[in-house]
């Protein structure tokens, strides 16, 4: 049998204009009323996030002096997974095709995500994914849990999913992110890295995955090939 962890924000939900309608809001927010900044374009803002610069970083060069920025990067952090915001996630492009294929090769799906629950079972029912994801294979944070170190918090997760679903023959990883990428080095997993979400191919490099592909579909396609599988 095989089993495919995935994690949800990048190789399935696309964040990136949730997270530049967050950053114009805390941009505003951290501004004098009168003081002219320079509002990043969506791609050139994205390019910084994915590079991962450091949020008080991408505030100066939006035009904000030192205690602004520092504002603005705890404003981001406080605001970026504010409930009114979800609405501007939207599914990556192929992803729905690419869990569908899971299910052609009958593979088994779980998700693992530092999403809450709330937020994890909005996106869920507001793109009819529940039948993807029923509630057992969803590993998340509590509505009330306080983050303080993904990668920490991610390997715990995935330590939780791997004790509690059935023994599989072949399982696999596929994320976006460090925490996902050192997730699945901490259980001995394969681990399929995608450009689809919030790390650029440079960074994802620097941790060292098995492959990185563009999305969800060619990390399936990835993984159906090395283990020999057809649908």
């Amino acid at each position: 049998m095989l089993r495919i962890f995935t994690d949800f924000d990048g190789p399935i939900m696309d964040v990136s204009e949730r997270y530049y309608q967050v950053y114009q809001y805390c941009l505003e927010e951290a501004k004098e009323p009168d003081q002219p900044v320079t509002c990043l374009s969506k791609q050139e803002f994205w390019r910084l996030k994915r590079a991962q610069v450091p949020e008080r970083q991408i505030g100066a060069y939006s035009g904000l002096h030192d205690d602004q920025a520092r504002r603005f990067a705890l404003l981001r952090r406080e605001t970026v997974h504010n409930h009114a915001y979800l609405k501007y996630d939207c599914p990556v492009p192929y992803a729905i095709t690419a869990l569908q294929h899971i299910q052609t090769l009958k593979g088994d799906l779980a998700v693992v995500t530092m999403r809450r629950q709330q937020a994890l079972d909005f996106a869920l029912e507001q793109f009819d994914l529940t039948h993807f994801f029923p509630p057992a294979v969803r590993y998340c944070l509590p509505d009330v849990y306080v983050k303080t170190h993904d990668v920490v918090e991610k390997t715990r997760l995935m330590e939780k999913a791997l004790a509690e679903l059935p023994t599989a023959a072949e399982t696999w990883m596929i994320g976006d992110t460090e925490a996902d990428i050192a997730a699945a080095r901490a259980h001995d997993l394969p681990v399929v890295a995608v450009l689809s979400g919030i790390r650029d191919r440079h960074r994802l490099s620097t941790y060292d995955p098995d492959f990185i592909v563009d999305n969800l579909k060619d990390a399936v396609a990835t993984i159906a090939q090395q283990l020999h599988l057809s649908s």
